[in-house]
């Protein structure tokens, strides 16, 4: 449902288990790491922050390639593999990307993603479905919507954005827990109590939810802004017709974690609509049309 879903994941995961770290620490050794005032509290809220954040990036490529089955191409074994190849590399020269890995997954749904933690080192793959169900027109719109992400630095700036994001989720949440430990649990003991951080957990968690809703808007933004890429380097046309292939896509659809990462995703109702990281194919579609 999500483009980086799975990023977020990740993301959430590794600032629950440092926050864990941070009170086993603090307990143990009877220091306070975050203490010093606000100001100390909110560097040490970025230091984490931003660590969170970095992990995930870090993880992004190698964690798709193994939850989709990625086939890395090294050496092309048929002529769509050589197509294939020479393609992403003519579409990465043309935005002055390095050219990224190449890969196919197997998979009935028509789909594809990029990830990766720089531009350089970026990672373009594919699904069996879809070189099958698109024309050679629209898979290679499909390339350029993934390749103009690589461009782009999406990944990067995602990454930016969610590390100023988890940097006052640890703040407040924190900020938080100290209230709620000293006035309302009237802890009076100059370390903190098990409420603080229980307390902490949950508005770590209740602020990260929040936060997400940030990130899906960026999102979005950034899969229109990839659609016009598409279309500049392998024409509207094709790239509309690319989208309208992708409505009609059949198959089970890829993991929830990683339709994070596909240019094709379920469809979206209610509130759950706030959390998207894609528009609708239709709003896509439209986009297009009145560029």
């Amino acid at each position: 449902m999500k483009r980086i879903l799975l990023f977020l994941l990740t993301n959430i995961a590794v600032l629950a288990l440092l926050s864990i770290v941070v009170f086993i620490v603090e307990r143990l050794f009877g220091v306070r790491m975050s203490g010093g005032g606000y100001g100390a509290l909110l560097v040490f809220s970025a230091i984490f922050g931003f660590g969170g954040a970095l992990i995930s990036l870090a993880m992004s490529k190698w964690i798709a390639k193994r939850a989709m089955g990625v086939r890395v191409i090294e050496q092309p074994s048929n002529a769509a593999e050589h197509w294939l190849l020479a393609t992403v590399a003519r579409l990465a020269e043309s935005v002055h990307v390095r050219m990224p890995e190449v890969g196919i997954f197997d998979a009935e749904e028509m789909n594809a993603f990029a990830t990766g933690a720089r531009r350089d080192a970026a990672l373009v793959a594919v699904s069996t479905g879809l070189l099958r169900g698109m024309t050679p027109a629209q898979v290679e719109a499909v390339l350029g919507h993934e390749i103009s992400h690589v461009a782009n630095g999406d990944m990067v700036t995602l990454t930016l954005l969610q590390g100023v994001l988890n940097t006052f989720v640890i703040f407040l949440a924190r900020v938080i827990g100290s209230v709620v430990d000293r006035t309302v649990l009237r802890n009076e003991r100059e370390e903190s109590g098990i409420g603080f951080f229980l307390t902490t957990m949950i508005a770590q968690i209740v602020l990260g939810i929040f936060a997400s809703l940030i990130v899906a808007w960026f999102s979005r933004y950034r899969e229109f802004r990839a659609d016009r890429g598409g279309a500049d380097l392998a024409g509207r046309s094709n790239m509309i017709g690319a989208l309208q292939a992708l409505e009609h896509s059949q198959g089970t659809p890829m993991p929830e974690p990683m339709q994070a990462f596909g240019i094709n995703t379920e469809r979206s109702l209610g509130l759950k609509h706030l959390f998207m990281t894609h528009p609708p194919l239709e709003a896509r579609i439209a986009a297009l049309r009145a560029a």
